[in-house]
């Protein structure tokens, strides 16, 4: 994988090739030394689901999310996943470029395109260059919240996202316009801290949009933005051939989930929500080449506000209920991951939301749902990826609240040409 140079890196080179080392200021800039690294990226699969494509839309996981299989449609636009059929499916192509733009920053982006449309999934520009260990990032970007948030799909070690992640922040996690800001403190142990200041789109948890309309009934008035805030602090140690991650991370903002359009239970929900977050990797080394790798996360959050029911939307004004709502709804996953060799991986990984108080009385609230999962891949190089994955879901009901118990077999294809920057421990 080529990585994207460094300003030490860049000055370094400069010096060895016998070029006059000046001041940042007064060095010349040249466009064409800092052609962007380009890469595309296919993924791929074949899926065999236990439940029709026309039944699974209509699961959910209660009191927290629905649609988290098979395409839905909210405020107008329709959401897709990935493996969303039964049969053969053509999850994305992602296109990625990253560049040096002059000794100051970097930019990325990184844009998907489907069936379905084109889409800007982040594009930030990043800057190492105001010293004393500081990094900022601006732009549309994945936020640091936890592990897994800031890992784009191709590089997660199961075809789909862990369930209390998808339930809680939708399959893109938190996926925002705003900045960071990160400081890594001068000490022998890797120790960071970072905030986020982000707009808060997020539309499974947060959100700042008007609910309603503002010409006849305004259910709920938007929050002013940027109106999410992420902070975290991350470190790292090694012992001998073993490498330890962990962190601690925080999230606050407004809430405005609009489900005021669904045709079978229209309802939204105003109101501020915090989340919390830990996550742990533990990764041993017995090669190059072969590893075994442990990685965990738990996440609990908080909303409190308004549930708006039984809205309708054909009279004016809008008729809809209130009632003063607080959900406590936390969950984790964790997964073992080994690598024989440079072709071959295996892995399994369990999934349990173990929580889930919801204040209302009348609330349908089943707690301890979980799904297993186990997969084998194959490499043909670092470019390739073919994997096989088995997925049982108890975390599922119908629209009667009866428990679904849902099997899922997808055969995956990952495929990448071109530069790609190495990706994040």
């Amino acid at each position: 994988m080529k990585k994207i140079l460094t300003i030490t890196a860049l000055c370094a080179s400069m010096a060895y090739a016998g070029a006059d080392v000046l001041p940042v200021e007064k060095r010349t800039f040249e466009q064409s030394k800092f052609i962007p690294d380009i890469s595309l990226i296919m993924d791929a699969s074949f899926v065999h689901r236990s439940v029709s494509d026309d039944e699974a839309p209509h699961l959910e996981v209660p009191g927290i999310a629905h649609g988290l299989l098979g395409s839905h449609a909210h405020e107008g636009a329709t959401h897709t996943i990935y493996n969303e059929n039964n049969g053969f499916n053509l999850n994305y192509a992602e296109l990625v470029l990253s560049s040096s733009v002059d000794p100051f920053f970097t930019m990325d982006g990184v844009f998907h395109i489907s069936e379905h449309g084109f889409e800007i999934e982040e594009l930030f520009f990043t800057s190492n260059a105001l010293g004393d260990g500081l990094r900022l990032k601006g732009g549309k970007f994945s936020s640091n919240f936890g592990y897994l948030n800031e890992h784009h799909h191709h590089a997660w070690d199961f075809a789909d996202m862990p369930l209390v992640y998808e339930s809680f922040l939708g399959m893109h996690g938190i996926n925002e316009k705003g900045v960071q800001l990160q400081w890594t403190a001068p000490t022998s142990l890797y120790l960071m801290f970072g905030v986020e200041v982000l707009q808060g789109d997020n539309e499974q948890m947060f959100g700042n949009k008007t609910i309603g309309d503002s010409e006849i009934t305004t259910i709920s008035k938007y929050a002013n933005t940027p109106s999410l805030y992420v902070g975290y602090v991350k470190t790292s140690f090694d012992i001998e051939d073993t490498t330890v991650l962990a962190g601690l991370s925080y999230a606050r903002g407004s809430s405005r989930i609009d489900h005021s359009s669904d045709e079978e239970n229209p309802h939204a929900f105003s109101g501020m929500s915090s989340l919390y977050g830990a996550d742990l990797v533990i990764k041993h080394y017995f090669d190059s080449y072969s590893f075994l790798a442990l990685q965990s996360e738990y996440l609990s959050r908080k909303m409190d506000g308004e549930q708006y029911s039984n809205i309708d939307t054909s009279v004016d004004p809008y008729t809809y209920a209130t009632t003063d709502m607080t959900k406590k709804q936390s969950g984790f996953y964790s997964q073992l991951t080994y690598a024989y060799d440079k072709n071959y991986r295996f892995g399994a990984r369990y999934d349990q939301i173990t929580q889930n108080e919801i204040s209302v009385s009348s609330a349908f609230s089943p707690e301890n749902m979980n799904k297993y999962s186990i997969m084998a891949e194959y490499h043909t190089s670092e470019f390739a990826r073919f994997r096989l994955q088995y997925n049982r879901n108890n975390a599922l009901y119908n629209e009667a609240n009866e428990q679904q118990h849902i099997d899922t077999i997808i055969l995956q294809a990952n495929i990448s040409i071109g530069a790609h920057a190495a990706h994040s421990f």
